[in-house]
């Protein structure tokens, strides 16, 4: 089984984020990037299953700019056997035009099973990866929290948190797999593994053409947060909170 785990470079969690002067981006001064968690959970179920001889080869795929090399090498390290890079060209890509631009890869790489968070922890977004499995053709399975496979088989058995209970999904390959929290803990690269990174191929590649389906007109901070107001102490109080809430806020 060939397994491509889709990864994404994103600012740390506890970064302090400010727009670029050009309103399409964030500015990068001083920002520490990472792999997006949810995908290093994929990349690291991915390993496993190699590990215990279910999968043959696994291949991290990445669209990003070019220091995005750093967080693949960092994947490489972990386990991972190649890396392809998609040398970002735009600052602004919506999902639609990121999926097409991985799918385009994903025909060439012909992979059995694809593995990605299901969700960048930048954008929110959710879409990319049912957007790369309607793309491909593909099953779709999203909200993983649960991955089992056997070697030579035809399908992967998934688990899914739903309201109140736990969906346990056949899916056939080839198929498209988002992750969620409670898959795998994400292993840290070892030594051995940082030394075996420098020689593993990471090929860098131009983006294929794709329209967008949306267009970011600007990206602005949020509006400063109004001072609170003091209505009063005690009992006194209710009538005119009552008031703000009714006639101001709008939430009676």
């Amino acid at each position: 089984m060939h397994v491509v785990v889709l990864v994404k470079r994103v600012p740390d969690t506890t970064a302090k984020i400010r727009p670029a002067a050009n309103g399409r981006g964030i500015d990068p001064q001083g920002v520490e990037f990472i792999l997006s968690p949810y995908d290093e959970m994929a990349l690291e179920r991915a390993i496993q299953l190699q590990e215990a001889g279910v999968v043959k080869k696994t291949t991290v795929l990445c669209l990003g700019p070019k220091d995005a090399s750093k967080e693949l090498r960092k994947a490489l390290a972990m386990g991972a056997d190649e890396a392809v890079h998609v040398v970002e060209d735009r600052d602004f890509r919506d999902p639609s035009s990121t999926a097409e631009c991985l799918a385009a890869e994903l025909r060439l790489l012909a992979p059995d099973l694809v593995l990605c968070g299901w969700k960048a922890i930048d954008d929110d977004s959710a879409a990319v990866g049912g957007i790369v499995a309607e793309r491909l053709g593909f099953a779709y399975a999203s909200f993983v929290v649960k991955l089992d496979a056997a070697a030579g088989a035809k399908s992967v058995v998934v688990h899914r948190e739903v309201e109140g209970a736990t969906e346990i999904v056949d899916a056939p390959l080839p198929c498209v797999v988002t992750v969620q929290k409670g898959l795998a803990e994400a292993r840290f690269a070892s030594l051995k593994g940082i030394m075996a990174a420098k020689k593993k191929p990471l090929l860098e590649k131009a983006p294929a053409a794709a329209d967008g389906a949306s267009e970011l007109v600007a990206l602005k901070p949020p509006p400063a947060r109004p001072p609170g107001r003091i209505l009063g102490q005690g009992a006194d109080a209710v009538p005119e909170l009552v008031r703000v809430l009714r006639d101001e806020v709008h939430v009676l």
